[in-house]
Order: C-alpha cells, then sequence, then structure tokens
C-alpha cells in the first residue's frame, strides 16, 4: 500500500460516520474507531471507583451524601482540601498539585523496587504526549545545521514521530526484529546512527515499553543494553512506559528503565539522562478524554530542568480532573476498603478480557491466508505482516503504491476481536 500519513485515514472514517449518520446506503452499519486505542470508545466500562470520585469532587454536595461509599467520599474530601479552594475548577501550581505529585512519587518507588523518587522530578501534564513534545522542545533545534536527530523505533507510535518533525527534527529509525518477537537489538541502532552521519545530529533515543503497536515487553537484558549505548555515544534516553499495566505474557515482565539504570549501578545509573513517561489513558484507567499524564526526569542538569519547568508553565498546570486520575490510578483502593471488592472485580474483568483477545487476535490472524502474527507480549496492538503474492508486490512497486514490507495494526482491546483501520508500512 502507498505510504500515507495516518491522519488521512482517520478523517476518512469522520467522513464514513457522518455518511452513515445521514443514512447513506453502506454494506457495514457502524465504523468501530479504534486508531487511538481508546477503551472507552471501544466499550471498556470506566472504573466505578474513579468515576465516583471524579462526580464527588465535581460536586462536592456528594461527599456528605449516603449514596457513594465511605472512602469514595473521604478519598473526594481530600482531594478537594488540596485544591486551592476546595474546587477542582482553580489553577495549581506548574507541576502538579503537590500532595498529587508526592503520592505518584512514592507510587514509583513501590514499582520499581524500593528506587527512590524525587517529587521535584515529576512534571504532571495535560497527556503523556504533551510532556514528551515539550522534551521534546528542549532536545531539538530548529535552527541547527544539520538539524537533531532522534532514534525512533520502526514501527513507532506515529504522533512521536509527527511531533518531531513538526519541530524541525528528523526521525532516525531503527527497525525491530520482527523474527524475534520485535526485539530490540543493539546492532540496529548502532546501524541506524550511522545512517543518520551527514544527514543530522542524533541527540536522543526513544524506546516504547510495552510497544505501540508492535506488542512486545523488553527484557531486563536489551534494556541493559540499549542504555550502554545511549551512555556510549552520550543520547538523551525518553522512555514511553504508557502501556506498563498492559502485560498478557505469561513469562513477560515490566520494569522501568529507571528501576534497571539504577541496579545498573554508577557510573550509568549517575550519568545517563533519561525522561520517562506514564499516563491515566492506558491500561486498567482507560481516561483517554481526561488528559492525564506525566514524566519523571533522571540525571538532568539542573539548568535544564528550569528550561523544562518554563515550557510547563506556559500552559500554567495540567486539568484537575486529570491530576485527580493519576492520583487515583497511582492510588487505588486497598484491601479493606469498601471500594476494593468491586475495583478489584472491575480490574480483573479488564485483565481477563484483555488476554482473551490476545490469544483470540494471534490465533485468529495466523489462521488467516497471507497473514502472520508474532505474540502479543503487552499493549494494547498487534501488528501483523500481509504477505502479498510476488506478482502483485510488483505491480505495486511498478505503480509506486508499495514499499517491499507491509504491515497492518490490530487492536486487542477489550471488546470483542476488533480490527482498526490504520494501515503501515515498515
Amino acid at each position: 500500500m502507498k505510504k500515507l500519513d495516518s491522519t488521512v485515514l482517520v478523517r476518512r472514517a469522520n467522513q464514513i460516520k457522518e455518511e452513515l449518520r445521514q443514512k447513506l446506503r453502506k454494506p457495514y452499519k457502524q465504523v468501530i474507531d479504534l486508531y487511538w486505542g481508546d477503551p472507552h470508545a471501544a466499550g471498556v466500562k470506566p472504573l466505578s471507583f474513579v468515576r465516583q470520585v471524579l462526580a464527588a469532587c465535581l460536586y462536592p454536595d456528594l461527599v456528605n451524601s449516603n449514596t457513594l461509599p465511605v472512602d469514595v467520599r473521604q478519598r473526594a474530601q481530600r482531594l478537594l482540601g488540596e485544591c486551592a479552594g476546595g474546587s477542582v475548577g482553580s489553577y495549581t501550581a506548574t507541576a502538579g498539585i503537590p500532595e498529587i505529585v508526592q503520592r505518584i512519587s512514592e507510587f514509583i518507588t513501590k514499582r520499581d523496587g524500593g528506587v527512590p523518587s524525587d517529587p521535584e522530578n515529576i512534571y504532571i501534564s495535560p497527556g503523556s504526549q504533551w510532556a514528551l513534545a515539550n522534551i521534546l522542545k528542549v532536545l531539538v533545534n530548529s535552527a541547527a545545521s544539520p538539524r537533531t536527530g532522534v532514534l525512533t523505533p520502526g514501527p513507532c507510535y506515529p504522533l512521536t514521530n509527527f511531533t518531531i518533525k513538526g519541530l524541525g527534527g528528523v526521525t532516525v529509525p531503527y527497525y525491530l526484529s520482527e523474527e524475534q518477537g520485535w526485539e530490540l537489538q543493539v546492532e540496529e541502532l548502532h546501524r541506524a546512527l550511522d545512517s543518520a552521519k551527514g544527514v543530522c545530529n542524533p541527540v536522543a533515543l526513544y524506546v516504547i515499553n510495552p510497544g505501540n503497536p508492535a506488542g512486545y515487553v523488553q527484557s531486563r537484558k536489551t534494556m541493559q543494553e540499549v542504555i550502554r549505548f545511549a551512555s556510549e555515544k552520550m543520547l538523551f534516553l525518553m522512555a514511553d512506559e504508557v502501556y506498563q499495566e498492559c502485560v498478557h505474557g505469561e513469562k513477560s515482565e515490566f520494569l522501568s528503565y529507571k528501576r534497571v539504570l539504577s541496579e545498573m549501578g554508577p557510573p550509568l545509573s549517575d550519568t545517563v539522562e533519561l525522561a520517562s513517561f506514564h499516563s491515566a489513558s492506558k491500561g486498567f484507567m482507560g481516561e483517554c478524554g481526561l488528559r492525564g499524564g506525566y514524566v519523571e526526569l533522571v540525571n538532568l542538569d539542573p539548568d535544564v530542568v528550569k528550561c523544562i519547568y518554563k515550557l510547563f508553565s506556559t500552559d500554567t498546570c495540567a486539568p484537575v480532573l486529570s491530576q485527580i486520575a493519576l492520583d487515583l490510578m497511582t492510588s487505588p483502593p486497598q484491601p479493606g476498603d469498601p471500594s476494593y471488592p468491586l475495583y478489584s472485580e472491575e480490574t480483573q474483568h479488564i485483565k481477563t478480557m484483555m488476554v482473551h483477545n490476545v490469544k483470540r487476535v494471534f490465533e485468529v490472524l495466523n489462521s488467516l491466508p497471507g497473514f502472520s502474527c508474532q505474540p502479543v507480549e503487552g499493549g494494547a496492538f498487534a501488528f501483523p505482516r500481509l504477505h502479498l503474492p510476488p506478482k502483485a508486490i510488483q505491480k505495486a512497486k511498478v505503480l509506486y503504491l508499495i514499499e517491499p514490507s507491509t504491515h497492518c495494526k490490530i487492536t486487542a482491546i477489550p471488546r470483542t476481536i476488533n480490527k482498526s483501520v490504520t494501515c503501515g508500512n515498515k
């Protein structure tokens, strides 16, 4: 297929939706929009605890009502007490409500097996992509010659590449090994870096773990090799870890880049510059529309941190509801809390459905003539290969319609076996 800007497909999908609303005759009744991997749009039920606390924060009279569980009312009361004027309509500090930032820091420390997290290095943002864009603004010099380069994986989350190019930078693709389960191989990083000579000046390495759109989960060994490479080549490391709750493989385990870096010890743990990103949009939360994300900075020069603070200040602060969503994600109900049984039941249902869909998608795709797909170990997408007949490939090349390797992105978020309409070339 012709290599298209993926937004073209999104616009076409919206046109088809409008045509369906106008009752135009089509051979189908609906368009299931899974381009963004939006769980709630696909039919996943929001977590009751999250929505109850949000409702009470928006309408504080519910705090004094018996219609909500007592722990919900207590949490809402505490959160409102941390807002200026006791209202979610007020501004907050640039990095976020200090108490929420502190609890995110505690979550990170617990997640990483005790590796300490400093709340001063955490910035809440209106979505993790917004935070990533601000970090890129610091790294990419649009007036530089040669231009600034950023190593990005192939396949890659498309918005990251759009952002880099929009800032005047150059994407330097390194290709994941499909045959090895989309493994990131350090030899490929060296090849990609060599390919940039004379084209751009690479300053950063962007990794996605768990993968999007290829559903891999990186091993500790792979991550250690990536960290050593970043150190050797003096590259700023950006780790997109928004799918950290979505690990499906029985032998797979999510490890954060910060944890692996810390456990490697000095001098690497003291020198490799890292920005890691997380979000309330994915995983069990699935609150894409609330736009809540954060970035944690590791080993950055204080003067650089000041620049990042100024960039975040340009948007005053992240929406308070998104900050609350992050608080609920990182500090969920615990055993013994009134809301815990239902919360546990709902999250387990989502996990069970995700694992079921992952297995089903893998089986169906590999049973189709002309398709093959690697096991989905993590994330919300499968990335199958479409094997076209040799004559079709040759004809398409003559017509400039296709590149040698063609893949389609398939989602596996809990609902049914749903196919997204996006396609892309490796």
